[in-house]
């Protein structure tokens, strides 16, 4: 009987967390992570403030939880590069990157979470330094798969380089499209094939 208490319990608490995190989720999304005070999201998760500081530690933790969160979700919608493996370098980077887009059209919080998270007033704190160096190293592993086979296939460190200075771009064209899509409306679908035509015609420049 202990050991199904003990079950019933966890899965108690597992809920509880979800429900605080998809409560901030959506305070965040309405006023901001600063605009978040621990008494609205205790009164929209319907959870006491000891349950908030159980779970997170602090206002921060519930931040960091949440990007971790959407992080496992956003992979769990697409696959990385490697899964177009079947394809020629430029198509396979074509289908991971236009797949890529259409995620993030469908879960444009991602994205302008992190970006928030990067630029705000906290993002030197301990909690949130972690959280988004995992995600973006992850998201910089990735670019780096998909441009490799493009302009580094035979390896070389001219050309490694070429192709980490070509991730940190991409990451930073992402990035930006996240205060665009906030701010103009604009998809990051939409930026799809200029930015393709950009590494297919310096993949054909360097090929020449």
């Amino acid at each position: 009987m202990a050991r199904n208490s003990g079950s019933v319990r966890a899965a108690a608490n597992l809920n509880s967390r979800d429900l605080i995190l998809n409560a901030a989720r959506t305070l965040i999304d309405e006023k901001g992570y600063d605009g978040m005070a621990v008494s609205e999201l205790c009164t929209a998760s319907g959870f006491p403030a000891s349950s908030i500081y159980y779970h997170f530690g602090s206002k921060l933790g519930v931040l960091a939880a949440l990007l971790e969160r959407t992080f496992e979700e956003m992979h769990a919608l697409f696959p990385g590069p490697g899964a177009f493996d079947h394809l020629a370098p430029m198509e396979r980077f074509e289908a991971w990157f236009s797949g890529a887009c259409r995620t993030l059209d469908k879960h444009p919080d991602y994205l302008r979470l992190l970006v928030a998270t990067g630029v705000g007033p906290h993002k030197d704190t301990d909690e949130a330094q972690h959280t988004l160096r995992r995600i973006r190293d992850s998201a910089h592993a990735s670019w780096v798969s998909a441009l490799t086979p493009i302009f580094a296939p035979a390896g070389g460190r001219a050309n490694k380089a070429l192709v980490e200075k070509l991730a940190i771009l991409g990451r930073a064209v992402t990035d930006g499209l996240a205060v665009a899509n906030n701010v103009d409306s604009i998809t990051y679908s939409s930026e799809v094939a200029a930015f393709l035509q950009l590494i297919r015609s310096l993949a054909e420049t360097r090929s020449s």
